[in-house]
């Protein structure tokens, strides 16, 4: 892993990237790069190319960069496949001394981590959290799994003994392959907040479905208001997928149904109610 993994050098800052592309594009954390748009990556073997930024997501904490010439793409894993317990290995450049490398275990799966970027705030849903020694400058580095695939991306030191990381899933990827492209990503709003609660036997065993999302908050003015949903009720399905947690509903809310129709399913005193949101763009 160690080879796939840079020191970043930028003019408020650094951190780690990893490489992810044979086209010589790394992933950071976007707090790594900042406002920065170019900086210097140093490899283990001590290469140094110049990188730009291509673009940053503050709200996962991820971002894009690409160097002229980098070694060969890391493999990348995939965090939904990790089980408490796990070996895992850090790598990154701590301090400032690139290339280094501490081991340790998943020690809990499904943490939240809370992000803000301008007046936007959101949670990113199912962060790693592990007991390899983590230190400033391991931001952006890999978290990698005992076969070598990368399965997280480093960006918090939580405590002593105790570090956080994006995981690198399909929703990671997918925000990956939009700032490739886009150099940016939109996010749509609903404006609504919840935790993950059980659905009552009866209705589980009709749909067939465990869990829903029971709804907390529901932001006065906004789409999810504007629809009609309530504090209490029991959202089954967004979009018509199944939605268990938060993350099943973020998973959904990106630029393509920005003021589109989206169905939601919820249960209410008993009885299933459909209703119709429009979902804005979520402003920064």
């Amino acid at each position: 892993m160690t080879p796939h993994v840079a020191s970043l050098r930028l003019a408020h800052g650094g951190g780690s990237g990893v490489v992810f592309s044979d086209d010589g594009y790394l992933i950071t954390n976007a707090h790594v790069v900042g406002r920065d748009r170019r900086g210097v990556a140093t490899f283990s073997d001590g290469t140094e190319a110049d990188f730009v930024v291509v673009g940053a997501d503050p709200l996962s904490d991820l971002a894009v960069v690409r160097v002229g010439e980098a070694p060969p793409a890391a493999r990348l894993g995939d965090a939904d496949k990790l089980v408490v317990g796990q070996l895992v290995v850090a790598v990154g450049s701590p301090l400032g001394l690139a290339g280094s490398v501490t081991a340790g275990v998943v020690s809990a799966l499904g943490r939240s981590l809370p992000v803000r970027s301008g007046r936007a705030g959101r949670v990113i849903e199912n962060v790693i959290q592990t007991d390899a020694a983590l230190n400033p400058g391991n931001s952006g580095g890999a978290l990698a799994d005992s076969s070598g695939r990368v399965v997280g991306v480093n960006t918090a030191v939580a405590g002593i003994g105790l570090g956080m990381a994006v995981p690198i899933n399909a929703t990671t990827q997918r925000i990956v392959d939009t700032l490739l492209v886009e150099g940016r990503v939109r996010r749509a709003y609903l404006g609504v907040v919840g935790v993950p609660a059980p659905l009552p036997d009866e209705v589980a065993e009709h749909t067939g479905q465990r869990a829903g999302l029971r709804v907390v908050e529901v932001v006065p003015g906004g789409p999810a208001a504007r629809a009609g949903l309530h504090a209490g009720d029991l959202v089954l399905t967004v979009g018509r997928a199944r939605v268990a947690d938060a993350q099943d509903i973020q998973r959904q809310l990106f630029a393509e149904v920005i003021g589109t129709r989206l169905p939601i399913t919820v249960l209410r005193n008993g009885a299933m109610v459909d209703m119709v949101a429009a979902p804005t763009e979520l402003a920064g």
